[in-house]
């Protein structure tokens, strides 16, 4: 534990290093946020706060995680090496997911707009990324195509080509649906953290050394994010960060050969995505809305409740959570 405690800590002193430097320049360069009129009202004195933050957990797990790699690369111990090699997938994937979120936030700030990206050439960068990521896991890594059952105790063999279209849905919503939770300040970084610190745990009882290194590192990332991004915040992560930390979480448990554990421990971006399936679905049913927005934060920033109340609260059900996940693996 003293091992993963040690890493925290040099992850989160390297990511505060990285936003002091980053958030001035940010602030320099004018990158700002760019709110939505059809949003929260109180949410326009918002724009012009810097934005992209994503950028500052890229280059912490960049320079960290090539750091490890190389470090154990180097071992004359081969189980050593090994732990090298598979850090790189993991890394590469939540990296490539950032760098789709980064281009969408470049696109958006160059049009002075919110569309960003197309969704068919977003969609198609992150499914890019996705096969890539399962494709690695199932031929070259060969980790196999079972999945454990939550409660059951118990691992399911799919077939190959149920396991990949499975594999990439998953990579895919659980981006997009932290993507979604990224609508105040220091939610989507709270929530998060929470469940990445869950998936971290399951590492380390499970004795997968490469998830608790990958996972400390990004837990480090956040917590310095944090101390950034909570309300008032002074930087925003941007798709840059959501898409990262998503794809984050997917690959964690999908080498975990957790992925359905991720319906108990995410239940909260579960609940924003649905909800804004829900409103649009019954909208375009019978023109009226069940929430007064979504996705759900904001139904409940409308209803009265303070920013800093929604991400404590959100933040304790996602421990809750993640306490009875664990609790249906032990």
């Amino acid at each position: 534990m003293r091992f993963q405690t040690k890493i925290v800590l040099l992850s989160f002193a390297i990511s505060v290093v990285i936003a002091l430097i980053i958030i001035p320049i940010l602030k320099k360069l004018k990158v700002g946020q760019i709110e939505r009129r059809e949003g929260p009202q109180s949410h326009l004195k918002k724009q012009g706060t810097p934005t992209m933050g994503g950028i500052i957990m890229i280059i912490t797990i960049l320079v960290f995680g090539i750091f490890m790699v190389w470090n154990y690369m180097r071992s004359s111990d081969q189980d050593e090496v090994t732990i090298g090699k598979n850090l790189i997938p993991l890394i590469s994937v939540t990296v490539g997911f950032g760098i789709i979120g980064l281009i969408d936030d470049l696109k958006k700030l160059i049009g002075k707009n919110t569309d960003g990206l197309k969704p068919a050439y977003k969609m198609l960068g992150l499914l890019v990324v996705a096969v890539g990521f399962t494709l690695y896991l199932t031929q070259v890594l060969k980790i196999g195509t079972d999945i454990y059952i939550p409660f059951v105790k118990t691992y399911l063999n799919l077939p190959i080509w149920i396991y990949i279209p499975f594999a990439v849905v998953v990579l895919l919503a659980t981006t997009n649906a932290v993507n979604l939770t990224d609508g105040i300040d220091g939610l989507s970084t709270s929530v998060t953290t929470i469940i990445l610190t869950c998936l971290t745990v399951i590492g380390i009882i499970f004795g997968i050394k490469e998830i608790t290194i990958f996972g400390s590192i990004l837990i480090g990332s956040c917590l310095a994010f944090l101390v950034f991004n909570l309300h008032p915040a002074k930087v925003m992560m941007g798709d840059t960060g959501s898409l990262l930390l998503g794809g984050a979480i997917a690959s964690i448990a999908l080498y975990l050969k957790m992925p359905l554990l991720l319906i108990i421990i995410a239940l909260v971006p579960v609940v924003e995505t649905l909800s804004v399936m829900i409103q649009v679905k019954h909208f375009k049913k019978t023109g009226e809305r069940i929430f007064k927005m979504a996705p759900i934060h904001h139904h409940f920033e409308l209803s009265g409740w303070k920013e800093n109340k929604i991400v404590s609260i959100f933040s304790l059900i996602t421990l809750v959570c993640c306490i009875i996940g664990l609790v249906s693996i032990w």
